[in-house]
């Protein structure tokens, strides 16, 4: 493995800058070791090549001729396959948009180009991002670095995999409902849900409209933070976009990385002190809380009394937004189009494509949302879920009137072996048991690398008010600071 390659970001995009080496470089050095790696991990979909080689050249041009770069520039980034990129295929693990090259990139894409940054490829992930484990990608499974008989998490197992495996140092994620952070927990690297709304969704294939978050993966805090600074900030094109400047969260992060806590209260949620966790993670968890305090941390438990019924008001909401969501892909205006002979009916066609073009879990989740907003049942189901998720909301404005920010774990386990879950979506679904208030309130939570369970990475969640993204960086930096970072074993 390259020694590049084993470099965080502002390490790298310091080198570049300085003259100390050259993008092109770098980049290959990337490209190679997916080339060397890919094959057990799977962690791309497609590895764009040419595109990349292209972009650093522009770069090094750019140094050359004087001209002062961004603090990203020339640095490797992964992209979610579920942002559209130009000329590049955009499949959100699908089979329904195989092949699909979309006409414009995303606002997420076009600022990390804008910055400088290289694109290397598309990730992989569970189809529309509907799952807990990568394992529901129709291009086949992503395996974690730390084990490759176990998940990388969901639904961005790609982008998190890609980081833990040294493919890149940089990798963008969406999060629904923990699919930024789960992956970054039991991969061990470092996943951020920023506020909604504070990173653009235009371009961004929709999986739940109200819930869908773009944001950073890194390997460390302040990397994960200088990429926050990037892709963030209000969007005219999103009609959610808020029309606020992006909390400085680089400062914020190294604020935190002098360890210095002093003054900042944190609340431990009652209600996710033990349940359903295993006791190497929740052992983990209670030695970061100490950590936390011995830096001037004030630790106090808070209870959220129904952060009980996130997981069943998630899983009315998200599905419900999915069935409208998903009603485009027909075959009749772009992507997979399946038995049109001449013979059968439009709807026939339609049902022989989405039979053919959607998987399993997505079809699932689209008959439960289109049963919760059926006549007859929308008040029932759809609509209680929000009056329960406004009761979520209550709760962590509540809580925020106590404490800075609250902390958990972001898993209840750590990486469960592949094909150990998929028959019992249930138990699948608790993997996002931590994450999902997070979605539903609004605000931003990170994951960052708290221990080892059986030697098996572990992840804390902070969590934070609406546009305090800072918040949560300074008190993730200041655990990294204390406890490090972990390193896979070598693939």
């Amino acid at each position: 493995m390259s020694d590049l390659t084993k470099l965080t970001a502002v390490e790298i995009a310091g080198l570049v800058a300085g003259g100390e080496t050259s993008a092109v470089e770098v980049t290959r050095a990337h490209l190679d070791r997916i080339g060397a790696v890919d094959d057990r991990v799977h962690a791309f979909l497609h590895v764009d090549t040419e595109g990349a080689l292209a972009a650093a050249r522009a770069v090094d041009e750019r140094r050359a001729a004087g001209e002062e770069l961004g603090p990203l520039a020339g640095v490797p980034v992964a992209v979610k396959d579920v942002l559209t990129t130009k000329g590049v295929p955009t499949t959100v693990g699908s089979k329904i948009l195989e092949g699909w090259r979309p006409p414009y990139d995303s606002t997420i894409v076009q600022r990390l180009r804008a910055a400088g940054t290289v694109m290397l490829g598309k990730t992989n992930m569970d189809e529309f991002a509907m799952g807990s484990s990568t394992e529901y990608s129709a291009y086949g499974p992503t395996y974690n670095p730390w084990d490759l008989s176990r998940i990388p998490g969901g639904s961005g197992g790609g982008s998190a995999a890609a980081l833990a495996a040294y493919e890149a140092p940089l990798a963008i994620g969406s999060d629904t409902g923990g699919s930024i952070r789960q992956p970054g927990a039991v991969t061990g690297t470092v996943g951020a849900k920023p506020t909604y709304g504070g990173t653009s969704r235009y371009g961004l294939v929709a999986f739940s409209s109200s819930l869908d978050t773009p944001g950073p993966c890194a390997r460390t805090v302040l990397d994960a933070a200088l990429l926050h600074q990037v892709i963030g900030g209000h969007d005219p094109r999103d009609s959610t976009s808020i029309p606020q400047p992006v909390p400085d969260v680089v400062a914020a992060a190294k604020l935190g990385a002098t360890g210095d806590l002093t003054g900042v209260r944190l609340g431990i949620v009652k209600e996710f002190a033990g349940e359903g966790g295993e006791p190497g993670v929740m052992a983990a968890f209670r030695e970061s809380v100490d950590a936390l305090a011995k830096l001037g941390a004030e630790i106090v438990e808070i209870s959220c009394p129904h952060f009980k019924y996130a997981l069943p008001a998630y899983y009315l909401i998200a599905p419900s937004e999915c069935s409208s969501n998903l009603a485009r892909f027909d075959g009749v205006r772009f992507g997979l189009r399946t038995g049109d002979d001449g013979n059968r009916s439009l709807e026939e066609v339609m049902s022989l494509t989405r039979e053919a073009g959607f998987g399993p879990e997505v079809k699932r989740r689209i008959m439960i949302g289109t049963y919760a907003l059926s006549s007859g049942y929308y008040d029932a189901y759809y609509g209680q879920a929000q009056k329960v998720r406004t009761l979520i909301t209550r709760d962590f404005t509540a809580a925020f009137e106590q404490v800075d920010a609250l902390i958990s774990p972001t898993t209840p386990f750590v990486a469960f072996p592949v094909g150990s879950r998929t028959a019992d979506p249930y138990q699948m679904y608790l993997a996002d048991l931590y994450t999902i208030p997070t979605n539903l309130y609004g605000g931003p939570g990170i994951s960052v690398p708290c221990g080892l369970s059986d030697g098996l990475p572990v992840g804390l969640q902070v969590m934070a008010p609406t546009m305090a993204d800072d918040r949560m960086y300074r008190v993730a930096a200041a655990l990294e600071s204390a406890v490090g970072t972990f390193t896979p074993p070598a693939l």
